[in-house]
């Protein structure tokens, strides 16, 4: 039976090279003061062996840890996940986040935290005891939590907060939700709408007010009415079916709606079949996020693209400079714009529903 090939580790690589287990670290850590020609024979035995290095080799020098820690909705992922109607908003924060790490030799690990929890600060400070995180990224609701802003600057660690805008300790940043339901409630104008329902997200997310914000002030620009054209969802797949019902169960039903996440545009869509209301042409829609499933949906569906793969990208490239003192001064909140894909599920309203 043919034997298992032995992992080559720091300590094979610091008996080839003659040098000590400290040097090694130094090196793979890229710290200062190692002298060229140390340096040189540590990668040589480095490639010679093909050797690669691990996390825990890279914390032997003791000033990092090479782990950035995402905390993300505990109750609202896991529910996903159980009823298999998760979007990927998880999977693209992951994408962005996980591969700009992998270029700086980091890792990213995630943690489900419950912002109503009252033990979310025990949590915290086991998760923060356990992996020693260089940095922390925080998503909404995460990123307005008062409580875990506080705890992560009590123990000066770097962080990013996704989804906000307020001024503040860590790195905020924002894919400009208001901007971006501007921009869908200011196409559907272009396209003749005048009652255009709006669908918004929970409470507890701040940039559910935001979407709601840029809508009227869309609609306020044309000098339009939103008198009874505001439902309100939780961003699960029922609550869109109840917005959807309240707004195109009234007497003046409008001719387009906008919801703020997939599964409430989805839930959207199929309460408009059953009453049959045919999308677009007696309904046009929008949704928020933009996952792989509205583009497959009949009609496809217009919808904002959120880039949130982009922004976990860069909230780890700032917190990786930070820690690295290389951070240059830079203005929050960084903005990283949303955009508008539109398909064939908007359309300008039929003559007898303008």
């Amino acid at each position: 039976m043919a034997r298992r090939k032995q992992t080559v580790t720091i300590k094979h690589v610091a008996a080839d090279a003659g040098v000590s287990l400290q040097t090694v670290s130094r090196v793979i850590n890229k710290e200062p003061n190692v002298r060229p020609e140390m340096i040189e024979r540590v990668q040589t035995s480095i490639r010679k062996l093909g050797y690669v290095p691990s996390i825990a080799a890279q914390r032997m020098g003791g000033s990092h840890s090479y782990l950035i820690l995402a905390l993300n909705d505990r109750e609202r992922t896991i529910a996903g996940w159980q009823s298999r109607e998760g979007t990927d908003w998880v999977d693209q924060m992951l994408l962005g986040g996980m591969l700009t790490c992998a270029e700086h030799g980091y890792r990213m690990i995630v943690e489900l935290v419950d912002t109503h929890s009252d033990h979310i600060e025990r949590e915290l400070l086991g998760a923060i005891a356990a992996l020693q995180p260089d940095g922390v990224i925080l998503t909404p609701p995460h990123s307005e939590n008062p409580l875990i802003i506080d705890l992560l600057v009590d123990h000066k660690i770097s962080f990013a907060r996704i989804g906000s805008i307020k001024p503040g300790p860590g790195f905020a940043l924002t894919m400009d939700d208001e901007r971006a339901a501007r921009l869908a409630t200011e196409h559907l104008i272009e396209l003749g709408h005048a009652r255009i329902g709006f669908i918004s997200g929970p409470d507890d997310y701040e940039l559910s007010g935001w979407r709601v914000d840029g809508w009227r002030s869309a609609m306020a620009a044309a000098g339009l009415a939103t008198d009874g054209l505001l439902a309100h969802g939780d961003f699960g797949y029922a609550s869109g079916t109840v917005a959807a019902r309240a707004l195109l169960g009234s007497t003046a039903r409008p001719t387009a709606i906008i919801a703020s996440n997939d599964q409430m545009a989805l839930a959207t869509l199929e309460f408009a079949r059953e009453e049959g209301i045919s999308v677009p042409s007696d309904l046009s829609l929008i949704s928020f996020d933009d996952t792989p499933i509205v583009r497959f949906t009949h009609p496809p569906l217009t919808a904002i693209v959120q880039p949130i793969a982009a922004v976990s990208a860069r909230a780890v490239e700032l917190i990786i400079a930070e820690r690295a003192g290389t951070a240059e001064a830079v203005e929050t909140p960084i903005v990283v714009p949303a955009t508008v894909v539109v398909r064939a599920s908007t359309v300008p309203p039929q003559p007898d529903r303008r």
